[in-house]
């Protein structure tokens, strides 16, 4: 009688939790459909046939993506060093190695179910949400630090922001976007040392005008 009312209570037991992680579940796919929504709805289409294609693609892929993110913690990447500078490999470097194991097909999927229905400029538009406006925001930072910058620096380091904002899609949290980042800006630098600029000079410079401009309006102060 005993082994019989354990069985019911394990069953009992089993049937809640396995509600609870649908429901969860539905949550999280809920949450990701409003958010695809909003984004969508930014562009204006006025075809909701359109529309609603995008916002599933849109919602499967940040679905899929939060789906592998929390299903692979840092945890599951060994502790180690990172070969290129020999020093531990942090939290944020193992979560980003997890994340960046995930299927390619979701990339995949997510861009040529956008391309499907939009043009270039609309795709970028849809991307920008993804990174919060982050390609606009860093080359205004390289305007302002690169004096007289031109077309050439200005076109390459588009080209190279744009690759960072492409992959950094595909992961779910603010750090490991911008730490993807951090790899396009470095290749930028990079770039401009190998032709004819001094980045850490043109940052320093930068950076003692900023304080200086700082300390002038903060004496103009009544």
């Amino acid at each position: 009688m005993k082994k019989k009312n354990l069985k019911i209570v394990l069953l009992i037991g089993f049937l809640i939790l396995n509600i609870a992680i649908n429901a969860q579940s539905t949550k999280n796919e809920q949450d990701e459909i409003v958010k695809a929504k909003e984004w969508i709805s930014s562009l204006s289409l006025n075809d909701s046939a359109k529309e609603n294609r995008l916002i599933q693609v849109v919602a499967t892929h940040l679905t899929a993506v939060k789906d592998w993110h929390n299903s692979h913690p840092a945890s599951t990447v060994p502790a180690g060093i990172n070969p290129l500078d020999g020093k531990p490999l942090s939290e944020l470097h193992r979560q980003i190695i997890a994340d960046s194991a995930m299927p390619s097909k979701v990339h995949e999927d997510l861009m040529s179910g956008l391309r499907k229905d939009l043009n270039e400029q609309q795709v970028a538009l849809v991307l920008d949400k993804y990174t919060i406006g982050k390609v606009a925001f860093t080359m205004k930072g390289y305007q302002a630090i690169v004096p007289e910058m031109t077309e050439a620096e200005t076109a390459e380091i588009q080209k190279l922001l744009e690759k960072a904002r492409e992959q950094a899609v595909d992961y779910k949290s603010m750090k490991e976007i911008s730490a993807i980042f951090e790899i396009y800006k470095t290749q930028a630098e990079h770039y401009l040392n190998n032709n004819g600029r001094n980045w850490r000079q043109m940052y320093s410079d930068y950076t003692k005008k900023i304080k200086a401009e700082k300390e002038t309006k903060k004496g103009k102060t009544p």
